[in-house]
């Protein structure tokens, strides 16, 4: 009797479709949700006050939605892992779909290393002590062994979590996604409960007039789409969820809309909790504002730690999602002859594509021996390049309005045209708004050697794959 979690795709490649509802939401939720609320309410608040915080963050949740709505009826409609770079190449060929995931995976891979890099990081700030046996300094971040080890450790552990099944991943994730919302909550019930309204006063917007309020507002919205990052994963493996392709498409856009409430709600909780020279000491003290947050409503350090371990689970939630995510990118381009042929090999008993994992593995672990800072200056580059991806997919979901009016869409979104402008558009401003001087979120010299690099490199293999796969060259055997 024929297995029916079982399913062939094009090149013959077994996957076992095991993720449920449940699953497929705490993968998307759990990678938006990770360690950002808890270190960086802060900056946001620095950046634009309380409510100007969640101006922007509203802001650049609108921007991700228009996206997400091209995401789900694509996703729906073309239910191949790969997700945008199948999108892209149905829309504007090989050459489109390259340049769209290859940004993609600059931005995953980036987001996979700097968790890998934080989790040790964090471990430090509860227990200072930890820190032993000084090996060297890279870009002022000092590097010591037992940093070191426990970050290779959970590198490989995270990484073997993968290949013993994307099941095993998902209930891992759903476990510590369910610590995170606790946290959260906790957070957020807090600020109902103890926070004063009068801790607002002198914080809410920052700026001398409407012009000055705006920008503020502005400096968060573009940095938001990074914290939003998580529900583009769902695309990559839909052959592996077990839910009708409707829903698929209507579970991306709620994970959307509850990342929105989760980061909202955190940066009011935090400002109905602080007073705003609380929250500067805190910011330019420990960096820890929603902690010392949640130590000032409970009275005790315990609650700011237990929130510290919440963030924690943020980080291999996050970490988790994205290796599912980039993986399943890179076996896409790998199958499709983009890529070296071992990065598409399958494992025969849990059929994931532990090639695209442990080729992922053994980048996270080169990353690590570089410490904090440089991959700070990697993730901020990713942003940049899932951006670019985010504005290709839009253009794809319009032209193949256009050119396939017949294909089978079981999500369908109304006003296409309307949606698909204004996806393209907004991502496209978000990606001017890193080129662009004085925007807030313009790249640094670091940021542009690595952006620049990465983009040197997609040319460089682009033509070597050309030349050494000829008529092959984004085809599937």
């Amino acid at each position: 009797m024929k297995d029916k979690s079982l399913i062939k795709n094009q090149s013959g490649h077994i996957w076992e479709k095991m993720l449920t509802t449940g699953d497929v939401l705490v993968i998307a939720f759990g990678a938006m949700v990770g360690w950002g609320w808890v270190v960086s309410t802060g900056e946001w608040i620095d950046r634009g006050g309380v409510l100007g915080a969640v101006a922007g963050f509203l802001l650049g949740g609108i921007m991700v939605f228009f996206v997400g709505l091209t995401y789900a009826e694509l996703t729906s409609a073309i239910p191949e892992t790969g997700g945008e770079s199948i999108f892209s190449q149905r829309a504007f060929g090989t050459t489109g779909s390259f340049i769209c995931t290859w940004g993609l995976i600059l931005g995953y891979i980036g987001v996979v290393c700097f968790e890998a890099c934080a989790f040790p990081t964090i471990v430090a700030y509860i227990f200072p002590s930890f820190l032993k046996g000084y090996l060297y300094t890279v870009a002022g971040f000092k590097i010591y062994a037992s940093w070191l080890i426990l970050a290779i450790i959970s590198a490989i552990f995270m990484t073997g979590i993968n290949i013993l099944g994307t099941k095993m991943a998902a209930n891992f994730q759903l476990i510590l996604t369910l610590i995170i919302g606790f946290g959260g909550i906790l957070l957020i019930v807090a600020a109902a409960v103890k926070g004063d309204p009068v801790n607002l006063a002198g914080h809410m917007f920052l700026g001398n007039d409407r012009g000055d309020i705006l920008r503020n507002i502005m400096r968060v919205a573009v940095i938001s789409p990074f914290f939003y990052l998580g529900f583009d994963v769902i695309p990559q493996a839909v052959e592996e969820i077990n839910v009708d392709l409707a829903k698929v498409g209507r579970i991306l856009l709620l994970s959307i809309i509850l990342g929105a409430v989760f980061y909202s709600a955190a940066i009011l909780s935090v400002g109905y909790l602080l007073s705003p020279e609380e929250i500067d000491a805190s910011y330019y003290g420990t960096g820890l504002v929603s902690a010392d947050a949640m130590a000032k409503a409970f009275n005790t350090k315990f609650m700011a730690d237990a929130l510290i371990v919440g963030g924690m689970c943020g980080i291999i939630t996050t970490w988790n999602s994205f290796i599912i995510g980039a993986s399943r990118a890179l076996f896409s381009m790998s199958e499709r002859h983009m890529l070296p042929e071992f990065i598409s090999v399958t494992s025969k008993k849990y059929k994931t594509p532990s090639g695209a994992i442990i080729f992922i593995g053994a980048l996270t672990l080169l990353s690590l021996f570089f410490g904090r800072k440089i991959l700070v200056w990697v993730m901020d580059a990713g942003t940049f390049g899932c951006c670019v991806a985010y504005c290709i997919v839009a253009l794809s979901f319009l032209r193949l309005r256009k050119t396939e009016p017949e294909l089978h869409r079981p999500f369908k979104v109304r006003n296409h045209r309307f949606v698909g402008v204004m996806a393209a558009l907004l991502s496209a401003f978000m990606v001017c708004l890193y080129v662009i001087p004085g925007s807030g979120a313009t790249f640094s010299v670091e940021e542009w050697i690595i952006a620049g690099g990465w983009i040197l490199l997609g040319i460089i293999y682009y033509f070597y794959a050309r030349k050494h796969y000829g008529s092959h060259f984004g085809v599937q055997d």
